[in-house]
């Protein structure tokens, strides 16, 4: 059997991801699939994610010389253990001097990326490969059962039409889903953000990065925003939300990140670079002069990070501003819910929980606080206190 070769994106917008055979031609089913999971209204950047899971499991097929329509549950088995093992190569662009897998950084308390593939990817990987068997089980091309077994282990969404009036009933965990621990939303420290700050050396980062922190907007929205997205006499922009086939939602911004973004956009017009409304917003810095990617985002927050010592990501910057906002007694929940633009309203209560960091100079404060001295008593004399309990004060 040929080796898969790569997801390669294309012109074509009814499919704009395909998975490429050995041989460079697109691998039907993925492609057929893709092109299901793009009608039901999802993104091209979800129909990536699930190109590269099914791109990893046709991988593993061909190195045991099984096709995918003859794949069974020992072959889903053997696929897990393998994730559960195997050396992750996104970890190979780590520098030589780089803090140990798994360590926890000193400055903002958040763990690195250990080795191999984390719990929740091989629970992503089931996931895709589910729907993709059960869409080629739907249409009668694929294997008459699926070889993933159900997220529960009855078989059922874990409390699908779930009566309110009732209480919530336990599932056992699907065969082959790993534990995943439960990550709590960190603030990056204040000291951090200062020296983080601090090392941006352009009008653009400066005006990107007080943007991402004031309107809790993802790195995806940002970077598609438009000219015309940007509203500063509002003192808000628009962005794609996530999940909701491109429509735009008004985000705040701060007072801060539209004078950058002024000081910025004046800069591109002395390069006689004068973008339209309905042009990218953000531009790189070196000519050719093209829109900026996630790619270079992410090297300019890597290369920061490297000079401060941290580990802060762009989601870092989303977290803290839900937390500063939940920790205003001015702003309500509901409030926070709409800045952050979650769908339901428990994903913004999640940081409503007391952080670690808080919760540990709580204690401490309780080991550290002196105690009273009790008041001692001459022989074998009553306290008045007592006294004064059992014949009131007037004795």
């Amino acid at each position: 059997m040929a080796r898969v070769g790569a997801v390669r994106p294309t012109d074509d917008p009814a499919v704009p991801w395909v998975v490429l055979g050995g041989a460079g031609e697109p691998v039907e089913a993925v492609t057929d699939f893709l092109r299901h999971l793009l009608a039901c209204g999802n993104s091209p950047a979800s129909c990536r994610s699930y190109g590269f899971d099914l791109l990893r499991w046709l991988r593993f097929l061909a190195a045991v010389d099984i096709s995918w329509h003859r794949a069974q549950r020992a072959e889903v088995r053997d696929f897990v253990l393998w994730l559960r093992t195997a050396h992750n190569p996104a970890r190979d662009r780590r520098r030589s001097d780089a803090p140990a897998a798994g360590s926890v950084n000193a400055r903002t308390g958040k763990q690195y990326l250990r080795e191999g593939y984390a719990p929740a990817t091989i629970n992503h990987a089931l996931a895709v490969l589910a729907a993709f068997y059960s869409y080629h089980l739907e249409i009668g091309l694929g294997p008459v059962v699926s070889p993933v077994p159900p997220q529960s282990r009855d078989g059922r969404r874990l409390n699908a039409h779930h009566n309110p009036l009732e209480p919530f009933h336990l599932h056992r965990r699907g065969v082959y889903r790993q534990k995943q621990p439960d990550r709590q939303p960190r603030a990056v420290p204040d000291d951090v953000l200062d020296d983080l700050f601090a090392e941006l050396d352009c009008n653009r980062d400066r005006a990107m990065f007080h943007m991402f922190l004031a309107s809790g907007a993802r790195a995806s929205e940002l970077l598609e925003m438009t000219v015309a997205d940007a509203r500063p006499g509002d003192g808000r922009i628009y962005v794609k939300t996530k999940g909701l086939g491109g429509v735009r939602q008004a985000c705040p911004a701060s007072p801060e990140a539209f004078s950058w973004l002024a000081l910025y956009l004046g800069e591109l017009a002395q390069q006689g670079h004068r973008p339209g409304p309905g042009e990218a917003l953000w531009w790189t810095r070196r000519r050719p002069l093209r829109p900026l990617t996630y790619t270079a985002l992410r090297a300019v927050l890597n290369r920061i990070n490297e000079q401060i010592d941290a580990n802060v990501t762009i989601h870092d910057l989303r977290h803290t501003l839900c937390l500063r906002l939940v920790a205003d007694p001015n702003i309500t929940l509901v409030d926070a819910q709409q800045v952050m633009r979650h769908a339901n309203i428990t994903t913004t209560g999640v940081y409503l929980r007391p952080r670690p960091d808080e919760v540990i100079a709580k204690v401490h404060e309780h080991y550290t606080r002196p105690k009273p001295e009790p008041r001692p008593l001459a022989g074998w004399d009553y306290d008045p206190d007592d006294l004064a309990d059992v014949f009131g004060d007037n004795i």
